[in-house]
This record gives C-alpha cells, sequence and structure tokens, in this order.
C-alpha cells in the first residue's frame, strides 16, 4: 500500500463494554452485528474468558460490516470512548441482605467508574447492571458527569414485555402499541395504563377501568406477567440477556447517531411527578449525542403518580445507606 493520509487512533463511535458476562457479551454481539459501533473495547478482570470471546468476535468480522474489537483488563484501552456501558455486579450470596449487595456493587463501581472518566472525560455512562436505578445514581455520584450524561437501561425491557404482551392480546405487531412501564426496574415498576393505545384508541376509553382491581377483563395480568418475566426466564435458562442486548443496542444507536428517540430509561427525576428525592427512575427519555437531552412529562393519573412517588421514596432509603 501507498500511505496518502494518516489514520485517526480513536474513532468518534468508539464503545466500550465492561463485564463480559452473558448479558455484556450479548450487548457486544448485537452491537457488532448490527454495526452500531465502528470500534468496541471490552474490559473485564477475566483474563481467560475475555481473550476467548475477543477471538470469537474478531473471526466473525468477515462476516460483517468491519470495526474495531479489542479486549483486556486495562481501562486505558476504552480511552476515547463515547459510550461506556457497564454490565459488572455482583451476585446475591447466600443468606446476605439486599443492603450488603448494593453495597458490594457500589464498590465494584467505585473501581471501574472512575477509570473509565479519566480515559473518557467526555463520555455517556450506561448503566446496566442490576440494581440498575440505584447504581445509576452510584455512577453519577462517582463519576462527577452531568446528570443528562450518566443514564440506566431502566424499564426499557419492561416497556417492551408490557407491548410485547399487549401485542398478543390485540393481535397487533409491539412496534405498534403505545404501552410505557416507568419508575423502578423492579417488582414496584408502574405501568401507565392511562396512556396505552393503539392508533390513537386509548384502552381506557373503551374500559375506564383497565388495569385497576374494579377490571373485569384482567389487564393488570400483563404487568404481573411483566414484573415476573425475568424470574421465569432466570429459571428456565439460567439468566435473561437477549432482549436486554437489543434493548441496549437501540439506546447506543441512538445515541450515536443522534436520533431523538424516546425510550424509558433511568435518570436523575427529582421534581418529576412530584418526586422530592435526588434519585434515577425510569421516564420516556429523548436520546441523544450528548446523552438525555429531554425527559416527557406524561400525563399520569393520581394513582400513578403515588406509585411513582413510593418507588422514589423507597429507593432514597435504600441509597441514603451506601457509603461511598
Amino acid at each position: 500500500m501507498q500511505t496518502k493520509a494518516s489514520v485517526d487512533t480513536v474513532s468518534g463511535t468508539k464503545v466500550t463494554v465492561v463485564g463480559v458476562g452473558q448479558v455484556g457479551i450479548s450487548i457486544a454481539f448485537s452491537i457488532m452485528t448490527q454495526g452500531i459501533a465502528s470500534e468496541m473495547t471490552l474490559v473485564d478482570v477475566m483474563e481467560d474468558k475475555l481473550k476467548g470471546e475477543l477471538m470469537d468476535l474478531q473471526h466473525g468480522l468477515t462476516f460483517l460490516d468491519n470495526m474495531k474489537i479489542t479486549a483486556g483488563s486495562d481501562y486505558a484501552l476504552s480511552a476515547g470512548s463515547k459510550l461506556c456501558i457497564v454490565t459488572a455486579g455482583a451476585q446475591m450470596r447466600e443468606g446476605e441482605s439486599r443492603l450488603d449487595l448494593d453495597q458490594r456493587n457500589t464498590d465494584i463501581l467505585k473501581d471501574i467508574i472512575p477509570k473509565l472518566v479519566q480515559y473518557s472525560p467526555d463520555t455517556i455512562l450506561l448503566i446496566v447492571s442490576d440494581p440498575v436505578d440505584l447504581l445509576t445514581y452510584v455512577a453519577w455520584k462517582l463519576s462527577g458527569l452531568p446528570k443528562e450524561r450518566v443514564i440506566g437501561s431502566g424499564t426499557n425491557v419492561d416497556s417492551s414485555r408490557f407491548r410485547f404482551l399487549l401485542s398478543e392480546r390485540f393481535d397487533v405487531a409491539p412496534t405498534s402499541i403505545h404501552g410505557w412501564i416507568i419508575g423502578e426496574h423492579g417488582d414496584s415498576s408502574v405501568p401507565v395504563w392511562s396512556g396505552v393505545d393503539v392508533a390513537g384508541v386509548r384502552l381506557r376509553d373503551l374500559n375506564p377501568a383497565a388495569g385497576t382491581s374494579e377490571d373485569t377483563e384482567n389487564w393488570n395480568s400483563i404487568h404481573r406477567q411483566v414484573i415476573q418475566s425475568a424470574y421465569e426466564i432466570i429459571r428456565l435458562k439460567g439468566y435473561p440477556s437477549w432482549a436486554m442486548a437489543l434493548s441496549v443496542s437501540v439506546l447506543t444507536r441512538a445515541i450515536l447517531n443522534n436520533t431523538r428517540n424516546v425510550y424509558a430509561v433511568s435518570t436523575f427525576v427529582e421534581g418529576i411527578h412530584g418526586v422530592q428525592y435526588p434519585v434515577f427512575l425510569s421516564v420516556p427519555c429523548v436520546l441523544g449525542e450528548n446523552g438525555i437531552t429531554d425527559v416527557i412529562q406524561q400525563t399520569l393519573t393520581e394513582d400513578e403518580r403515588t406509585q411513582f412517588q413510593k418507588s422514589a421514596a423507597t429507593l432514597n432509603e435504600v441509597q441514603s445507606n451506601l457509603v461511598f
């Protein structure tokens, strides 16, 4: 080759994934196969597994648009990342309290987040590790980044499960259903029944009791299925991965391509829907190259607002006991 120009050493669409467990490697595979990023770095402490995953991914590049993939335990490899996706975290031990687990995960982020920001000070952080709302708050406190550049994967998958289950009942495609799960990614999530519609036709206009205890059509069973889905997947296959990977890949695309799509992700919600605590919970957010540019403040019913505020109060109580 006859060189005509120098090659840029850092891509404008570089993504780093921290943690190559089942969720992390599924995210990496989804981003790679969809051609979302031009460069990707995998970071983990498990050197052998990391090398094996790197080789396996690299050997498939012939069948895809080319991208640069690197991997290692040195966070210097992440330098210049536009987006850093964190999936690393601890699993609950037998006899361990929820607070103990939350503290262990906080301690893990205390090692990860400062290093990512050191090498990529202009990055956007996307937290996937559970409990995601709590750890997104932790990442924000540790990073020193503006709130709009620290995002949790939140209830994006919950909302997708919600729409899928609604779509089966309506017999239309999930993409043609408007329905949102907001609040905590977990058991206290809030289904926005007042906003469920197909082509502008609101479910509540047809059945004002939909999703309430007076509902004879039992729509709220769908929300119970949403909550139980993750537990059922874990029981059947050991871990949920593919839906989360696809969710994170569309969030990545929205950020790298500045698409301004709206997704249910975890963000700072003090002052939203009457929340009086500095917590991160999911609401519909507009995503672009600067992170979260706008929050859509839905018109909630009084019951939906109360549920949302209750999630915020519970989360605030937990995070106030963490040691940074």
